[in-house]
């Protein structure tokens, strides 16, 4: 049901009274639920509160059961409780509920009395959600249940639970209250919440009257302004009309005349092309772009396909462009190849170093590369190709540099082969092919001498140096033109469409990228092509001379150097296979230095040679020192030389002299030397039994070709000392040469001293000599060649260390320098454990002859009164200590001498001294003559003890006293010969 239109709505159109109806029209409902009705005034024509309540409440009003009268047959004084049980039954539950809703209202209505009083003010708000609790405790909870279906079995039988008609009818009574209270405390919790709603609804409806009037005056002004346009507008339209047709004339012109324009430069920049006139073109092609850009041209189907047309012309430009940048940048330097390869053709027979006959370009070629690139690269520049040429360039010319590269290898490796089968090889240079003029490009590489290889290498620097040289050039005009065009265009005037200003950053770092890559591909790709041609011989360049494969590596080096400086980046690749072969090379000579310091150890008969000059020649190029007249050392002024190649300059000079196989050499004349050596001094062992230090000493020093002297100090060596000298200078100029390789020499001079230490302490002190050598016992000079031979080497490792460390990463010298100072201590040892073995050797003799004594006191009973020597006991043990002296003297430092002997006293006065008193107490009544021969014995080793060199300073003016001295004091004081 709905409410008719309001009367006083005009209706001046049906569209618009039609929507004014429906925003208008409204549910009867909601206008009736409206509890403020009456109050606000807004709907003041509809009934009151009151008047819509009851009728309401009659609608909806509870039936009272019928009352029954009494009987007229009962009288009031009969009457009881009883009576009204069934009435009072009846209308209990109403009742009851009667009295909750009243409750409720009350509390409602002033909560504060607790429901007790009354409500003055029936309309007056409650609490909001008050009335709904009311209603859950009123209506059962069962109706509340959210799956409440009374099509469900238990549902519907717990809300009906009757099964007569009067209950159910009773039941339905009860249900239409429970309706009735559920839409009361609605209505009420409704007004507690919808006045806001009522009073958008009036609100609406006087909008709908405004909007009624508005439309009215939007017809009035729509006739106003017909009647305006009519009677002043459309003359003044007409003057504009008039105006517009002449503009569109005018541009119908100024198109006709671009039209013109744009034909004429068509057939201009076709001309221009043809001519290869790129700067010309290049200007009508800006004019072109400008047009297009600006959109004049917008529209003209005749100029449809322009665009495509300038591209196309931009795409003959820079091909244009391109062939001549690439003629200009590499065509040249394809002659001087010519020029090079002609010339090492013709010099074939003579190795031409890398420093020879540089072909260098002065500034006037300089200045004409630059200018003959200028306009191309600006023309590039302005096309915005540059970056995509210069990546082709980069292909050219690394393409280039193969293709020179290749081509000299087979214009000159013919003549070259053919040289070196001319030649000799050295022993190390053989190649390991079966055909040494195999056709294969590797077997006629590995068949080269190391003369020929780099004479080869040397041709190959020359031309890759020429073509770098041209492709800096190249890339130094390119940065000075992107650099001096800085804000200006061809022309030298300011343009902003052309100027290089104008070129984004990416474009500039494009250019200058592109451009610095170029020139390092072509540095690539000749170090690629060099590694490949010293890895073709890497089984060959390990067994080198030194001084062969040094040449390769310095020509390798300076090669390196020169393209790195001009292509401004490390070539990691050839520096690798550089290393690469280095180290095996260090690697190989090491291994053959072992194999053969190894095999002379085991053929060393540890016998005194003399020291040929060449030797201590090394110690002094070595060390800077040499043995002055004096016998100090002095410092050389050559010493600085060695840093300098020193001892590769030493080395060549004893090549000159002929010595071209120095260890062959030192074999031999160590061989025969020592034989002679030996039988001389084995006559003078038994002739010279009474020399003194002081001649010892002076015979130890005039014969300087018999020792080799370092700081002033003299060593005698054996045929192995002089070979491990020699092969610590050689490692010495491997480091020194090699120096990358500093940290991998040291370690092998580390290993090859240990196992010279090694092995030389199993042959003489653990006596394997004996049976790898052939000797039959390791006797005291044995010991004391072995002692020199490790005293001097220990002497020398700090100076080695000295020389060794100059070349080492500082990262890697502390472990090092552990390893070097653990091998000279290694060193000391060893030789204190020689010194300790010669002294324990006169240790075991004496005990040997101690063994015999109580057998020679025994038997001087039997001896002649008239005998005054002493016994063979002490000649013999005196002999011994005699003959030891001299082998000592003659061979160790003095200073190791005394160290030595100062032991052997001592064990002397103690060992002798505690058994001649153990022969007197044991010997009770001793014959006189054993006590004189005692006596004598005694006097005969102290005789000896006090001539050995101990270098003691006592406080006793007697040499060498100790308890002997004592002994010989207490028991035979009187007995002493004066």
């Amino acid at each position: 049901m709905e409410l008719g239109r309001t009367s006083s709505t005009p209706r001046t159109d049906s569209s618009l009274g039609r929507s004014i109806s429906d925003g208008s029209t409204q549910s009867l409902s909601s206008i009736l639920n409206n509890p403020n009705l009456g109050k606000s005034g807004v709907y003041s024509n509809y009934p009151d509160s009151s008047s819509w309540v009851g009728w309401w409440s009659s609608s909806t009003a509870i039936s009272i059961p019928e009352f029954n009268p009494l009987s007229s047959a009962t009288k009031p004084s009969d009457l009881s409780r009883s009576d009204f049980v069934p009435y009072i039954s009846s209308i209990l539950e109403p009742y009851q509920r009667f009295e909750d809703i009243l409750h409720h209202t009350s509390k409602e209505e002033d909560p504060l009395l607790g429901g007790n009083a009354a409500a003055s003010d029936p309309d007056a708000a409650v609490g909001q959600g008050d009335a709904l609790v009311a209603c859950l405790r009123e209506v059962p909870a069962l109706y509340f249940k959210e799956d409440f279906a009374l099509e469900d079995g238990p549902t519907f039988r717990a809300a009906c639970p009757h099964s007569n008609v009067s209950e159910t009818l009773e039941l339905q009574e009860k249900l239409s209250q429970y309706l009735d209270v559920v839409e009361l405390h609605l209505v009420k919790e409704i007004s507690l919440r919808s006045s806001s709603f009522f009073e958008a609804q009036g609100q609406l409806q006087n909008l709908n009257v405004k909007i009624v009037e508005g439309c009215s005056r939007i017809r009035e002004l729509k006739e106003t302004i017909r009647l305006l346009d009519k009677d002043l507008v459309d003359s003044a339209r007409h003057v504009h009309e008039l105006n517009s047709s002449r503009s569109n004339l005018l541009l119908l012109q100024h198109k006709l005349g671009l039209i013109l324009s744009v034909n004429q430069a068509l057939s201009t920049l076709k001309l221009l092309i043809a001519a290869a006139d790129c700067a010309g073109a290049l200007d009508v092609i800006d004019d072109l772009r400008h047009l297009l850009d600006g959109g004049e041209l917008t529209g003209l189907h005749c100029f449809r396909h322009l665009p495509d047309h300038v591209v196309a012309s931009i795409d003959s430009i820079n091909s244009i462009l391109s062939e001549e940048f690439m003629r200009a940048s590499l065509h040249h330097v394809r002659d001087v190849d010519l020029v090079i390869l002609s010339k090492a053709k013709a010099r074939s027979s003579t190795w031409m170093n890398g420093s020879e006959d540089e072909v260098k370009l002065d500034g006037e070629q300089t200045s004409n590369l630059r200018d003959g690139i200028l306009h191309i690269v600006v023309g590039l520049l302005r096309t915005g190709k540059l970056p995509s040429l210069l990546r082709i360039y980069r292909d050219m010319l690394t393409a280039d540099m193969k293709t020179a590269i290749k081509t000299t290898v087979a214009e000159l490796l013919p003549i070259l082969v053919a040289k070196s089968l001319e030649l000799d090889f050295a022993p190390g240079e053989r190649t390991t092919d079966g055909d040494v003029g195999g056709s294969s490009l590797a077997s006629k590489l590995r068949s080269l001498s190391s003369e020929s290889f780099v004479q080869l290498l040397s041709t190959i620097f020359k031309i890759v140096r020429v073509h770098l040289m041209q492709a800096s050039e190249v890339k130094k005009a390119i940065e000075w033109i992107v650099c001096n065009l800085d804000g200006q265009d061809v022309d030298g005037k300011t343009n902003d469409s052309n100027s290089i200003s104008n070129m984004t950053k990416n474009l500039r770092a494009d250019v200058l990228r592109e451009n610095a890559e170029a020139v390092f591909s072509a540095c690539d790709a000749a170090h690629g092509r060099w590694a490949k041609l010293l890895g073709v011989r890497a089984l060959l360049h390990p067994r080198l001379r030194f001084q062969d494969f040094l040449t390769i590596y310095n020509i390798t080096q300076e090669f390196i150097s020169a393209t790195e400086k001009i292509g401004g980046r490390l070539g990691y690749s050839i520096r690798g296979t550089l290393q690469s072969q280095a180290k095996s090379f260090v690697d190989f000579q090491h291994e053959s230095r072992m194999t053969k310091i190894k095999a002379v150890l085991d053929q060393e008969p540890w016998v005194e040679v003399d020291v040929p000059d060449e030797f201590q020649t090394i110690v002094h190029s070595l060390f800077g020192t040499k043995p002055s007249s004096n016998g100090e050392s002095e410092i050389s002024q050559n010493s600085t030389l060695m840093g300098d190649g020193g001892l590769g300059q030493a080395a060549a000079s004893l090549q000159q002299d002929g010595q071209v196989d120095l260890t062959v050499d030192i074999d031999r004349q160590t061989k025969s030397a020592s034989m002679a050596g030996t039988l001389e001094r084995n006559k003078a062992d038994d002739i010279h039994h009474s020399h003194t230090n002081n001649s010892n000493t002076k015979e130890r020093g005039k014969a300087s070709a018999q020792s080799i002297a370092y700081r002033g100090v003299g060593y005698h060596m054996v045929n192995c000392g002089l070979i491990l000298v020699k092969m610590l200078s050689e490692y010495i100029d491997m480091s020194n040469f090699l120096p990358a390789l500093s940290s991998e020499v040291v370690l092998r001079v580390v290993e090859i001293l240990k196992h010279f230490n090694t092995r030389t302490c199993q042959l003489v002190l653990g006596a394997h000599a004996m049976q790898v050598s052939g000797l039959k016992s390791i006797t005291s000079k044995h010991l004391a060649l072995a002692s020199q031979v490790i005293s001097f080497v220990h002497a020398i490792i700090p100076e080695i260390k000295h020389i060794l460390f100059m070349k080492v990463p500082e990262t890697r010298k502390a472990l090092l320098l552990s390893e070097m100072d653990r091998v000279a201590q290694d060193y000391k040892v060893h030789q204190d454990e020689i010194h300790s073995k010669l002294v324990q050797i006169m240790r075991e003799r004496l005990i040997f002859h101690l063994r015999g004594l109580q057998h020679m006191l025994q038997s001087g009973n039997n001896a002649d009164d008239s005998d005054t020597q002493p016994s063979q006991f002490a000649r013999s043990l005196t002999k011994e200590v005699g003959f030891l002296q001299r082998v000592l003297t003659r061979t160790l430092h003095e200073a190791d001498v005394q160290a030595i002997f100062r032991q052997v006293v001592s064990i002397f006065h103690s060992q002798i001294s505690e058994a001649f008193n153990s022969a007197l107490k044991n010997s009770e009544a001793m014959p006189a003559e054993s006590r004189k021969r005692l006596c004598r014995d005694t006097e005969h080793i102290l005789s000896c003890i006090r001539s050995l060199p101990t270098g003691n300073q006592n406080e006793s003016v007697t040499p060498n006293w100790g308890r002997l001295d004592e002994f010989l004091a207490e028991n035979f004081g009187s007995e002493t010969s004066q």
